[in-house]
């Protein structure tokens, strides 16, 4: 893929007006977008609508998490919208992943539309081995658990799987090249040294990622699609942000 496919900005905004306008400043650089809950619950379908008929690709980041049924049912609708992406908890468990994956098939042949990719979320990037030791019961450490929801995802059939930066060599290592590996946590090389925590975005507001790395250094590690938010769509000029880290990339 070439570095403008692999790069999705997360519009993470307040409303579709705001969504709208990202997506013209950033068309011609951009291929991909993630539409999120902040988003989704203000827009609803009309988000996804908005970003297809400018010929984005959408990565539907709603990572469902509920009993199988209800998962179905709202992984069914997600592929009739045309998504390209879509994801899920994998804590929810085998059962939960399985049924996402197969309705997700069932439904593009339904709707004749293409299957969306099924993605197992991991550990948030908020999260790092403390809070998920002190605050989630998790007693196994990071690595090891993020490993061992990831082959429970492909076990239930899913292609992927969300991960930090941090986890993305030894994701690719254990799952091989055709697992499907999205990350978060992108922080461009002129907005944080390698390791580092941002204290602020440009907008002025607290970052809450704590595993995080740079563009390049995803795609060396073996990411496939790299989600990036506040450094471009906080940006003064959105559409420079974008092209200085496929220049990165590049």
């Amino acid at each position: 893929m070439a570095p403008s496919d692999r790069l999705l900005v997360a519009l993470d905004v307040e409303g579709l007006g705001e969504a709208e306008a990202l997506l013209g400043r950033l068309e011609g650089t951009l291929t991909g977008c993630k539409i999120g809950s902040q988003l989704f619950t203000a827009a609803g379908p009309a988000a996804v609508e908005a970003a297809r008929k400018r010929g984005f690709r959408v990565f539907l980041d709603l990572k469902f998490h509920d009993i199988p049924n209800t998962v179905a049912g709202a992984v069914r609708e997600a592929t009739r919208l045309g998504v390209f992406m879509l994801n899920v908890h994998a804590s929810g468990g085998l059962a939960m992943m399985r049924a996402a994956a197969e309705t997700a098939g069932k439904a593009a042949q339904d709707f004749g539309v293409p299957r969306p990719l099924c993605l197992g979320v991991t550990v948030l990037t908020s999260l790092d081995r403390r809070a998920l030791h002190r605050e989630v019961g998790v007693v196994a450490n990071l690595d090891a658990h993020v490993l061992h929801l990831a082959e429970r995802a492909r076990e239930a059939g899913l292609d992927g799987c969300v991960a930090s930066p941090r986890e993305i060599r030894l994701l690719r290592i254990a799952m091989g090249r055709r697992w499907v590996i999205v990350t978060p946590g992108i922080r461009p090389a002129a907005s944080a040294e390698e390791g580092s925590r941002p204290p602020r975005d440009s907008s002025g507001r607290s970052d809450d990622q704590v595993r995080v790395a740079t563009p390049r250094q995803a795609l060396a590690a073996g990411a496939d699609y790299l989600v990036v938010g506040r450094p471009i769509t906080a940006a003064a000029d959105p559409a420079a942000a974008a092209a200085a880290i496929l220049t990165e990339l590049a």
